[in-house]
């Protein structure tokens, strides 16, 4: 097991992470002694979805916690919940991998009875020793890519199998040619502003149905969209969203390849995932003392992450290559004149961190190791 850098608040709080980020395996071992309720057991769902009120009898007496695992699949429970939080004092922890049962039903949230926390896959800092760059970028943060003897036959499984359950499971299509058709197209929008319509085209589904693909992602947490940051400045800038899945070892894994593919864009887009995977973590686990952005004028200068908040403004450029050249800065020239107060930072292939022109360039491990820091608000 490796240790977490997840703390938990001390009231009831819901633990949101996608499936295999390690939610169940660290309550467990956070909580063994204290009453754990698992949904996924086909016993405990079946009498707990005919009857909620019979959760008070499965805690019994006792006021310790109370873990219940995969909340969404039975919301109508959060009432029984939050009774209980009122009439007994009890502390709940409520893991969920889904938000979409949570939002389509309009449930009781427990009205700010309880905190919303997240589990990210693993970072640098968790893995020690055990992390290699070459293979995070590879197999991603999930722990169980790094248990297991065979982690990309893990990642397809996880791809094929969970994606098609979780799929049936919430009755979003029955289609699902169509569904992975658009995994596919979608995977070419890693780290790229999103353009919905050419997803649409290139899997031959229809505009609205690809919208609640992408929809979808987000729900089960394996996908993301950040915003433009926008704040008032000289040059116009794009409006649409970046997208990414979450994880480098689901992105690798969804990626297509063929002889027409360029190895480097696939790469690239695997190392700027790595820094997002790590940025969006420490942001959370930081108490989110960031919102998190990315810039790019219609000039076509560009950053790609932005992080905004009381405590500074950061602009982040991520490269590939081992040899930066004078224009691989010209994004964060142009970000620093339209707000000079920004930190600016270049995260490359190299090995050698210097300064240039203002810009701290890191090399990849570096800049991961230096994100406590900077994240701290």
């Amino acid at each position: 097991m490796y240790s977490r850098l997840f703390q938990p608040p001390a009231q009831s709080y819901f633990l949101f992470g996608p499936r295999g980020v390690g939610k169940s395996f660290w309550l467990r071992q956070q909580y063994p002694q204290d009453a754990y309720i698992d949904l996924l057991d086909a016993a405990n769902y079946a009498r707990l979805q005919a009857d909620p009120t019979r959760l008070e009898g499965m805690i019994g007496d006792g006021a310790g916690p109370v873990v219940i695992d995969e909340i969404q699949r039975i919301p109508e429970l959060l009432n029984e919940v939050h009774r209980l939080i009122e009439a007994r004092g009890i502390r709940f922890m409520l893991t969920g991998s889904s938000a979409r049962s949570l939002r389509r039903r309009g449930v009781n949230l427990l009205a700010g009875r309880a905190l919303t926390r997240h589990l990210h896959p693993l970072v640098l800092q968790e893995l020690g020793d055990d992390f290699d760059i070459q293979r995070y970028l590879r197999q991603g943060g999930l722990p169980a890519a790094w248990s297991r003897p065979e982690p990309a036959d893990f990642l397809k499984a996880y791809v094929g199998t969970y994606l098609r359950e979780e799929v049936l499971q919430e009755g979003i299509t029955r289609n699902l040619g169509a569904f992975y058709r658009f995994l596919e197209a979608a995977s070419f929008s890693q780290a790229q502003l999103l353009n919905i319509s050419a997803v649409a085209r290139d899997c031959s589904v229809e505009r609205k149905m690809v919208e609640s693909y992408f929809q979808v992602l987000e729900d089960l947490l394996l996908g993301a969209r950040i915003a433009p940051f926008t704040r008032p400045a000289k040059r116009p800038v794009v409006v649409h969203p970046k997208f990414y899945f979450v994880d480098c070892g689901i992105y690798q894994t969804i990626r297509p390849r063929g002889p027409l593919d360029v190895q480097e864009e696939i790469d690239g887009a695997a190392l700027e995932t790595m820094v997002f995977q790590h940025v969006r973590a420490w942001n959370d686990y930081s108490g989110n003392p960031f919102s998190i952005h990315f810039w790019r004028s219609r000039a076509g200068d560009e950053v790609d992450l932005v992080l905004y908040g009381e405590t500074g403004l950061h602009a982040i450029e991520v490269k590939r290559t081992g040899h930066l050249r004078a224009a691989d800065l010209n994004g964060l020239r142009a970000f620093k004149e339209e707000y000079p107060p920004a930190r600016l930072v270049m995260v490359y292939g190299g090995v050698r961190e210097e300064l240039v022109d203002g810009v701290r360039c890191l090399p990849a491990e570096a800049f991961l190791q230096a994100l406590p820091e900077m994240m701290r608000p």
